[in-house]
């Protein structure tokens, strides 16, 4: 019965992904998230949840009715999810040029609809302040956002600005200026390193990583071992169940 136990956890926390993409697609699926994302966010986290249910199911019925079929079902597709998993890892790796161009083309878009959609907004925000960073090669990558733009056509009070989220915050300020980006871009790299942080989210993510490799093997591992445990404990539990019915024969 370990193996219920083990997939109870599991089928909980499905359930909870499924309801929170459910009220996510209700709430708020605009056309700029799924133009940004390709994908709907909240689809994402149902079709996972309904995924994730379907394993965890056929592991908790398969162990407390001693289904072998369902058992079957349930390491196969444990396998199947943990293989995935390692292939694409591999692939990120091996293919790192195209994964870097995959997330360039994300925060792209991501700029160019930064006023669009409030979420898309908060979420450029938290990046560039907590990677200190802005754009993804540098600054001026905000002119792609009509508001940013720095054409001299451009009739918007935020011309040639940067969002606040890119300023370098100073010691003594108690409350944010949100100004402290306006006219950056036509500063030279060392003007604007007065103000913001110059270098792109590209370099810092590498940075990131690279500095957090331990972190970043420890949430590997951490997505891995439960899936390798409950494969290991389904197939001993079939073969538990097999050696049974033949002593029963």
């Amino acid at each position: 019965m370990q193996i219920t136990v083990a997939a109870l956890p599991p089928l909980v926390f499905s359930l909870l992904i499924v309801a929170i993409g459910v009220y996510a697609n209700i709430q708020k699926a605009t056309d700029t998230v799924r133009d940004t994302f390709l994908i709907d966010p909240a689809v994402v986290l149902i079709v996972v949840g309904v995924v994730m249910f379907f394993v965890t199911f056929c592991g908790c019925i398969g162990a407390l009715r001693e289904n072998i079929r369902l058992l079957k079902i349930f390491s196969f597709s444990l396998t199947l999810v943990f293989l995935t998993q390692m292939a694409i890892a591999i692939l990120g790796f091996f293919y790192s040029d195209q994964t870097r161009d995959a997330l360039g083309k994300f925060v792209k878009k991501a700029i160019v609809h930064y006023r669009d959609d409030l979420d898309l907004q908060n979420l450029m925000d938290y990046i560039q302040k907590e990677f200190k960073c802005c754009g993804w090669n540098n600054y001026t990558d905000w002119s792609w956002n009509l508001y940013f733009n720095c054409t001299p056509s451009n009739p918007s009070t935020e011309r040639c600005a940067v969002p606040f989220s890119c300023c370098t915050p100073l010691p003594e300020e108690t409350v944010i200026n949100t100004m402290c980006g306006f006219g950056v871009q036509t500063q030279n790299n060392l003007d604007a390193t007065k103000s913001i942080y110059p270098v792109g989210c590209a370099d810092r993510a590498v940075i990131w990583i690279e500095s957090h490799l331990l972190l970043v093997g420890a949430l590997t591992l951490s997505l891995a071992l439960p899936q390798i445990v409950g494969i290991f404990l389904s197939q001993i539990l079939i073969s538990e169940i097999q050696k049974e019915i033949r002593s029963i024969l």
